[in-house]
């Protein structure tokens, strides 16, 4: 690459000879200063070339001089600038693919829960079908089959998909609904082990017990229940029949009793209306149940 200052030293000192035409590639320019060179013109015009290379810009003289260099500094730029934009474009279709991936993954997890809220449907009204299609007698007609609990359906479903927050969430709100399935606490209780939420975790697995799960294997091999396995609470849990050891309490007071004994009849009273609404009671049976009951 050319620079003007060696141009000018060599115009000052040896452009009568044309050798700063040389060193700038104007070749013919050289050769016309050698032949001038005896007519002693050559020797104004190094001077004149002398002070246009001094007061002339840079940016001037590498345009006029150095073209071949900054065209290939051009190409090279454009070269850089062509592989940083297909390199761009290259990462912007790999977003975009990941993107449409997670998309079509979502759109398959929907449709699976979408499945799973149908196929339920269509077993509680297959069922619910086949009740009816047998019509037993008013006396020994069975109990209706509930309805799906919704709460534990979604609780079931987020719990798949590891949502264990949103999941604890609708179980507790299907607890609202029946407090005494054992599923939901069983289920609860692993929510809260993988959260790390120990004593309730405990607590939801007491439940479950108390209301007829004894699947003790399932217990000390869930994978679930393997934070809870570690904690020093459910060894004593284990030693207990894998129930919660209760504070023993005085005796209630007279009048305490009294309430009591007051709401274990409401309760039987309860119990003997939901009976008769099932169907397993007739009226007459119910009257003489309340009757012995009121006595």
């Amino acid at each position: 690459m050319k620079d003007k200052n060696v141009a000018a030293i060599l115009a000052i000192f040896l452009g009568w000879a044309g050798i700063h035409r040389f060193y700038l590639g104007q070749v013919g320019l050289g050769i016309f200063y050698c032949i001038l060179m005896f007519t002693g013109i050559s020797f104004l015009l190094m001077f004149i070339d002398f002070i246009s290379f001094l007061v002339m810009d840079r940016d001037i003289f590498d345009r006029k001089y150095n073209k071949e260099f900054l065209d290939a500094d051009f190409r090279r730029y454009d070269t850089d600038f062509d592989r940083r934009h297909s390199d761009r474009r290259r990462r912007t279709s790999r977003e975009e693919r990941r993107e449409a991936r997670m998309a079509r993954e979502e759109r398959r997890r929907e449709a699976r829960r979408e499945r799973e809220a149908r196929r339920e449907r269509e077993q509680y009204r297959r069922e619910k079908r086949e009740t009816e299609a047998r019509k037993p007698s008013r006396s020994a007609r069975p109990a209706r089959p509930k309805a799906p609990n919704p709460y534990k359906l979604s609780g079931i479903q987020k719990y798949k998909d590891f949502d264990y927050e949103e999941a604890i969430e609708d179980f507790l709100k299907a607890l609202t609904v029946d407090a005494k399935d054992v599923a939901v606490h069983f289920n609860l209780s692993c929510a809260y082990s993988l959260t790390e939420q120990h004593e309730r975790a405990l607590h939801h697995l007491d439940k479950a017990v108390e209301y007829g799960f004894n699947d003790f294997d399932r217990i000390n091999t869930h994978d679930a229940l393997a934070f809870l396995r570690i904690q020093d609470e459910f060894d004593t849990f284990v030693e207990n029949g894998y129930r919660l050891k209760t504070a023993s309490e005085p005796a209630p007071p007279p009048q305490q009793q009294k309430i009591d004994t007051n709401n274990t009849l409401l309760e039987q009273l309860k119990q003997l209306g939901e009976l008769r609404e099932k169907g397993l009671l007739t009226e007459e049976e119910f009257q003489m149940q309340k009757k012995k009951l009121l006595g």
